[in-house]
């Protein structure tokens, strides 16, 4: 049986230390341990959640000789790989496709959103409560390099299908020192708005990184005493990292979005996902060593309801699953293939896609069959086939692994359950999937599943 850190995170955010050093940084105190800087660059990795969970149908696994019912209005196109075709409103992915690879036979049983996505995020298909994230076990095995936060998570779930925050924004039993720092907690908080800053780096009013400096030395003082005396603050880590942070020019730079080109920022797609794709490409570039990036692609012109949950689309919203509104593929998928094709180019240009695994995926799929919505058509909740893509860190490019039967409704050979997709994300980091996580250092590994090598 394991046990929760004894911090909690209101605890963590009222520790008197950090008011004395004038830090508004919370979000820091989750970071990492740190490690001796090593020679080669360690694998890293972009996350990309497509909260709601994405219509495979319509995108990576078009069944084009379908009834109407099944198939939708969408056509297959061709790629730069012979013989595979993706969906129509994925022309710039179609031609990146000899760069990536497609799963198409993703399967578990639970059309729950907030269920299935901790099981996404755990890599289990019953996880526990307290079972650390995909993040929170890179982050215990992969560590960043001083001065820069292991993992970053941008723009936070939201609306009624979320999973709990203890699912992601903790460490689960690894300890909060294993948790992201959040950046992008609310709609207008998300580096598409034209004033966004990481307001995170703040420090308070008229303090200067000489006067928080003195501070801390201050505090080290009493703590040498404190030592002696058996004492010693235990938030004095978290302290110690959020200074080092803070006083780090070259994170400051790389969470600065506005430092990129205007043309490489409209090549992302000036949307949520597009500005957060190219915030993550930065911060990988900087060292931090996993960015989780939900798949909000805000709000369509016209719209007005605001949602970051672009992908559930029942129609229940009154837009159709077909239609360009903001919960409509006519407007998430051209978004998502702008912004995701956009940073496979940029990440090869830069010679970070074979050091950087780029995931994009749902909790689960959707219904081959077209319902009626609430007040629109779509499609419902649908765990049993869907796919995902992968890249880079080793990847076969132009690779599609597993198969679906003729409506895309349940696998046709080589299922790959959420413990095997886990495993094989571990095993394209460098990280055995059988390496001992649990304190006991044996019970429980950071995945109990396959890994697919056909993928690398």
């Amino acid at each position: 049986m394991f046990h929760r850190s004894k911090l909690t995170r209101r605890q963590l955010l009222q520790a008197g230390t950090l008011p004395a050093l004038g830090l508004s940084l919370p979000g820091l105190l989750h970071a990492d341990t740190v490690r001796p800087k090593e020679p080669r660059r360690e694998r890293s990795c972009i996350f990309i959640f497509q909260y709601g969970g994405l219509s495979q149908l319509d995108s990576w696994d078009p069944k084009p000789h379908g009834p109407s019912e099944i198939r939708g209005p969408y056509r297959p196109i061709a790629t730069s790989v012979p013989g595979f075709q993706v969906g129509e409103l994925m022309p710039r992915l179609a031609r990146l496709a000899h760069r990536y690879c497609v799963i198409r036979s993703l399967s578990h049983k639970v059309p729950v959103h907030d269920v299935a996505n901790r099981m996404l995020l755990a890599g289990q298909s019953l996880p526990a409560l307290n079972a650390p994230s995909f993040g929170a076990i890179v982050s215990k095995l992969r560590p960043a390099d001083p001065g820069m936060p292991t993992q970053v998570w941008l723009q936070k779930f939201g609306g009624g299908a979320m999973p709990p925050e203890s699912t992601y924004l903790t460490g689960g039993f690894l300890g909060m020192n294993h948790a992201p720092l959040l950046i992008g907690s609310k709609h207008d908080d998300n580096p598409a708005e034209p004033n966004f800053r990481v307001k995170a780096f703040d420090p308070a009013l008229e303090l200067t990184p000489e006067r928080m400096r003195s501070r801390l030395n201050l505090l080290k003082e009493h703590e040498s005493q404190a030592a002696r005396e058996n004492t010693r603050d235990p938030l004095a880590p978290f302290r110690d990292r959020a200074f080092d942070l803070l006083s780090n020019s070259s994170a400051r730079r790389a969470f600065d979005i506005n430092l990129e080109p205007t043309t490489v920022r409209d090549r992302y797609g000036r949307h949520p996902l597009g500005q957060n794709l190219l915030l993550a490409r930065r911060l990988i570039e900087a060292g931090v060593r996993l960015v989780s990036v939900v798949g909000w692609c805000g709000l369509a012109p016209g719209d007005k309801f605001l949602s970051v949950e672009t992908w559930d689309m029942h129609g229940n919203a009154g837009i159709p699953i077909f239609g360009k509104g903001w919960n409509g593929l006519g407007w998430a998928l051209p978004c998502c293939d702008q912004g995701v094709s956009a940073l496979l180019a940029d990440l090869e240009q830069r010679g970070l896609l074979e050091s950087t695994l780029v995931v994009l995926v749902g909790e689960f799929g959707r219904t081959p069959k077209i319902s009626k919505g609430g007040s629109a058509i779509g499609r419902d909740h649908w765990p049993h086939c869907y796919s995902a893509m992968l890249a880079g860190a080793g990847v076969r490019g132009g690779a599609i692994y597993g198969a679906s039967d003729a409506q895309a409704a349940y696998v046709k050979d080589n299922p790959v359950s959420p413990e095997d997709f886990a495993a094989t994300l571990l095993h394209a980091l460098g990280i055995p999937p059988h390496t001992p996580i649990s304190p006991d250092g044996f019970s429980i590994r950071a995945s109990s599943g396959r890994v697919v090598e056909q993928l690398f």
